[in-house]
Order: C-alpha cells, then sequence, then structure tokens
C-alpha cells in the first residue's frame, strides 16, 4: 500500500510555471506505475500525465504536451509534475495516482486502474 501527498499548487498568471510533487510513503514506490490527473470545477477528472515505474517511459494528454513534463526520483519515492506556459484551461484540482498494473497507453489512462489516490491540490491560473 502507498499513501500519497501533493504540494506545490498555488496561483499563476497565465504563462508562468509551477512544479508540482507528489510524495509517497510505503513500500516499494519504484514498483507503482504513477500518473497525475486533474478536475476542473464542474468536470469529470482527466488525464494528464503519466510515468513508468524507472521513469523512461512517460504519457502525456494532448492538451499538454509541449507544456507539462513528468518525472520521477524513485530514490526520494517522488513524482512531480513541472508545468510551463500555464493557460487559464489549466486551472483544477490536481491529482497524484499510483498502480502496479501494466504500462500501455490506454490503460494508464484509465481512472479505474489507479488503486491509489493523493487528496489533490489547487492550481488556478488567472488570465
Amino acid at each position: 500500500q502507498v499513501q500519497l501527498v501533493e504540494s506545490g499548487g498555488g496561483l499563476v498568471q497565465a504563462g508562468g510555471s509551477l512544479r508540482l510533487s507528489c510524495a509517497a510513503s510505503g513500500r516499494a514506490f519504484s514498483t507503482y506505475v504513477m500518473g497525475w490527473f486533474r478536475q476542473a470545477l464542474g468536470k469529470e477528472r482527466e488525464f494528464v500525465a503519466a510515468i513508468s515505474w524507472s521513469g523512461g517511459t512517460t504519457y502525456y494528454a494532448d492538451s499538454v504536451r509541449g507544456r507539462f513534463t513528468i518525472s520521477r526520483d524513485n530514490a526520494k519515492n517522488t513524482v512531480y509534475l513541472q508545468m510551463n506556459s500555464l493557460k487559464s484551461e489549466d486551472t483544477a484540482v490536481y491529482y497524484c495516482a499510483a498502480d502496479r498494473g501494466p504500462l500501455n497507453s490506454v490503460v494508464v489512462r484509465t481512472l479505474s486502474r489507479y488503486n491509489y489516490w493523493g487528496q489533490g491540490t489547487q492550481v488556478t491560473v488567472s488570465s
């Protein structure tokens, strides 16, 4: 089992940057596929990015590709989401998630495959 705690959210102007962190407690962090999702007010939770166990493979939603970068440091049990060129439509609560399941471009985008979730961190982008 793993517990996840996100941090790094806040208020930023459009065009600015933020880096989110997700610290994991528990054992064997390096055996988990990690994902970032977001949920805007009144909308469904959506996939943002995911990363493989070693960090060698990454996946992105089309809406963030080229602006966001997911990475992980297994020695620190932490996954990051660097967000650049932020837009007002990036405003949402951002959640990290973990699972030990398979790794492919369809499964990593599926909310239901993730067994562990953080509490979320608010990102607000002002225009």
